[in-house]
């Protein structure tokens, strides 16, 4: 396993697992499957481990100390903050960017996690009603207390980077990147590489729309949330399923996984990128560190980029509701 560099010293593996999925919103997981998924995934050097307080109002982060008791010191752990969830329905109550919450959050998931520390503590998303100092400021004692080992953010916008960055350090920034998000080509990794801070794309293979595995609606179970996300309804689905299927095909004459050429043109955008797949199945798993193997020329990265350019999807990244809460 290769290894990539977040910000100025955070090392973890070339490619990252997303864990939510495992906990909720992706249909019915069991945690036995998962566990073993976890241990392959460190038997194959995928190190780097990305979770939040929320998914399922903390079970995942549970699970996750499941499989990290007795080798903690092989882990890269990353959860974050800020969405905050009733523990009794799940609903979702705010976000959350106050100070003493920031402190009061970071003790639950040390507790649930069966660690003394986090290697990587994110703001989930940015609080309007709290400067971002203040969310910062707090989130910087947790490192001076040996609590945090690097600060990052997710879903933020330039500015809210900026002022964050000038408060402690930010070793990384988590937002949605794949050859069906682009946006943060424009503003966002210009930015961060100004400031050598690393990128952590999440949905890096669209949800798992660009595998190819999903092709009508109902191959998402019920109580999948991509049942109402905008890019799986109606005439924005088939529209996309065009986009996979040239995807598809430039990956047969690559002679690798829709998912590998997905990945492989992610990880090529920067060595500071690392991109976190999200799977419960081996066999995925497996599939997806494949691309690290997959290797593109000048010429096929250009020929995805016409046939993938910016703003290619059908639809929002989210519901309308969700939408406000991205790049503030």
């Amino acid at each position: 396993m290769t290894t990539r560099t977040l910000g100025q010293e955070l090392k973890v593996s070339a490619l990252g697992l997303g864990c939510m999925g495992m906990s909720e919103f992706y249909g019915e997981s069991d945690d036995a499957d998962s566990l073993t998924t976890l241990d392959k995934a460190l038997d194959l050097g995928c190190n780097f481990w990305d979770t939040a307080d929320m998914y399922g109002t903390g079970a995942n982060e549970l699970l996750l100390a499941k499989a990290v008791n007795g080798r903690r010191d092989k882990v890269v752990l990353a959860t974050k903050f800020g969405n905050e969830r009733d523990p009794d329905d799940k609903s979702f109550r705010r976000i959350n960017g106050r100070p003493e919450y920031v402190r009061s959050a970071c003790d639950a998931s040390l507790k649930r996690l069966g660690t003394d520390h986090i290697d990587l503590y994110y703001q989930h998303r940015v609080d309007p009603t709290v400067p971002i100092e203040d969310t910062v400021g707090a989130m910087s004692e947790l490192v001076s207390q040996g609590k945090v080992r690097f600060l990052g953010l997710s879903e933020a916008g330039v500015e809210t980077i900026r002022r964050a960055h000038k408060v402690h350090p930010i070793a990384a920034l988590q937002t949605e990147y794949s050859l069906w998000s682009r946006d943060v080509e424009d503003e966002i990794l210009p930015a961060l590489r100004e400031l050598g801070i690393g990128f952590v794309p999440y949905s890096p293979l669209g949800r798992g729309f660009l595998t190819g595995q999903i092709t009508k609606f109902e191959d998402l179970e019920e109580g999948d949330f991509r049942r109402v996300s905008p890019r799986f309804q109606g005439e924005n689905f088939d529209m996309n399923l065009k986009l996979v299927d040239r995807i598809i095909s430039l990956a047969r004459d690559k002679g690798c996984k829709a998912s590998q050429l997905a990945l492989a043109w992610l990880l090529a955008q920067g060595a500071d990128i690392v991109p976190i797949p999200g799977t419960r199945n081996v066999a995925r798993l497996e599939e997806n560190l494949g691309a690290l193997t997959v290797s593109l020329a000048a010429d096929e990265l250009a020929h995805i980029d016409d046939i993938a350019p910016r703003g290619v999807a059908a639809g929002e990244r989210y519901p309308a509701a969700a939408m406000v809460n991205l790049g503030r």
